[in-house]
């Protein structure tokens, strides 16, 4: 069941344009101890990438709410809220899509995060590139029809995370996570200007470098950037963040950023 607009449904209209078209946007936060962490971070993220999608966003309060009524029913969990611009309009025309959709759930911690946290993982270069597309960059929309082929072609080779590049060769992320890596004191992450996910756990790592006076730099450079890194991480907003221990023959096993930003990452 689904919390759709208050309600709790099983589904939704075959006319929604989130299924239609992907005309819409979603967040995926993490539930601990019955409380939804970085709520505001994940509030504000829906808030900008509707505005971004020229959708009317749902108020804030109503949906604070939702994603708290919830949580509380959970020790831990995963809490995934999509905003649709509902239904209407012909074709791709959104005229007359007056009422938004909104869908919330609750499903499992991914049981893996926890494991390479502690151990850290090996990413592979991904032979699926993102579309440059200045237009609908840093937003999580819901066209992730890039990201399901990321992955299925992770599963073939039993890898857990791929490092994706754009359609110019430069690093944007990991299929369901953002990157960041350093060398000497400098840390770099990909710019996201012209595609890749903006993520809540992303913009609060800057927001605690930025606090610590850690010189960051976000730069489009292709993979090679990262042969000459002491150490590189991903993040999003369930794992928290995670230690890159191999990319290639590559491997990393300075933790300095990690252990910095772990415990503020909680």
């Amino acid at each position: 069941m689904y919390l759709i607009n208050g309600e709790w449904q099983a589904s939704v209209p075959a006319s929604d344009r989130g299924l239609q078209f992907g005309d819409g946007c979603f967040t995926t936060a993490r539930i601990l101890n019955g409380q939804v962490r970085f709520a505001e971070h994940h509030l504000a993220r829906l808030q900008r990438d509707c505005q971004r999608l020229g959708i009317p966003a749902p108020a804030r309060e109503i949906l604070h709410t939702e994603m708290q009524q919830l949580a509380q029913q959970h020790d831990a969990g995963t809490l995934k809220v999509m905003i649709t611009r509902g239904s209407g309009g012909r074709g791709y025309s959104p005229r007359g899509c007056d009422t938004p959709r909104r869908i919330l759930s609750v499903s499992g911690v991914p049981p893996q995060y926890g494991q390479w946290r502690q151990d850290g993982i090996e990413l592979v270069l991904s032979p699926v590139r993102l579309g440059c597309s200045p237009a609908l960059a840093g937003v999580k929309h819901l066209n992730r029809l890039e990201q399901v082929l990321i992955r299925s072609h992770l599963e073939q080779l039993q890898a857990p995370e791929a490092l994706v590049l754009d359609s110019d060769g430069m690093l944007v992320e990991c299929c369901a996570a953002n990157l960041f890596w350093r060398k000497q004191g400098v840390v770099y992450t990909p710019n996201l200007e012209r595609a890749g996910v903006e993520g809540t756990m992303r913009r609060h790592i800057l927001a605690c470098l930025a606090a610590a006076r850690w010189p960051v730099s976000e730069v489009r450079e292709p993979p090679a950037a990262l042969t000459g890194a002491d150490e590189v991480v991903i993040c999003n907003a369930l794992m928290p963040i995670i230690p890159v221990k191999r990319i290639g023959q590559r491997q990393y096993t300075d933790r300095q950023l990690f252990d910095f930003l772990a415990p503020l990452c909680e």
